[in-house]
């Protein structure tokens, strides 16, 4: 099998500030037709910072889609035909009050394949020094501090299901340990 779809066509139903949705007709392998709903996003970053004392800075927000607050590592949505790397150095300062001397690339993830185009990238921070946060006028968070094993400890407990900080955190362990 080759395990390709053909796009027939594309309409778009919503264009948003964040989001567009559009429905595609796809001809699968067999020559039937299938309807797909997908969601365009410009994608994000996350960063996952240690200072010197092995504290991790962490955000709390309020979620709408949840209505809930959640546990998430800082992260910033990508303004389109943005650089990943820099989007990540800015949302990270703005978010913990952070700049870092040296980052490490985690790589990306795709956090819903089924419907979503957004790719995540990932950063590790280090050499932190304090600086400034910057929140955007919309934005409010709490900035608190854990360490590796807390944070491990939370995921493995259940109580982090942000995706981008799930994978964020296990891909610091594995760097860390190696």
């Amino acid at each position: 099998m080759k395990l390709t779809e053909k796009t027939i066509d594309s309409k778009l139903h919503f264009k948003g500030r964040v989001i567009n949705l559009r429905e595609d007709t796809v001809e699968l392998e067999n020559g039937s037709l299938a309807s797909r709903e997908i969601v365009e996003h410009p994608g994000g970053v996350c960063v996952i910072g240690m200072d010197e004392n092995g504290k991790i800075p962490m955000v709390r927000q309020f979620r709408a889609p949840f209505g809930r607050v959640l546990l998430e590592v800082p992260a910033g949505k990508l303004n389109y035909g943005e650089d990943h790397f820099e989007c990540g150095k800015r949302e990270f300062l703005e978010e913990t009050g952070y700049e870092a001397s040296e980052y490490v690339y985690f790589g990306a993830l795709y956090p819903s394949v089924g419907f979503l185009t957004e790719t995540l990238h990932i950063y590790y921070a280090k050499g932190l020094t304090k600086k400034e946060q910057h929140l955007d006028e919309d934005e409010f968070l709490n900035v608190e501090f854990f360490t590796l094993d807390e944070l491990l400890d939370l995921v493995e407990q259940n109580e982090i299901k942000d995706a981008k900080t799930v994978v964020a955190i296990l891909r610091l362990a594995r760097f860390l340990s190696k």
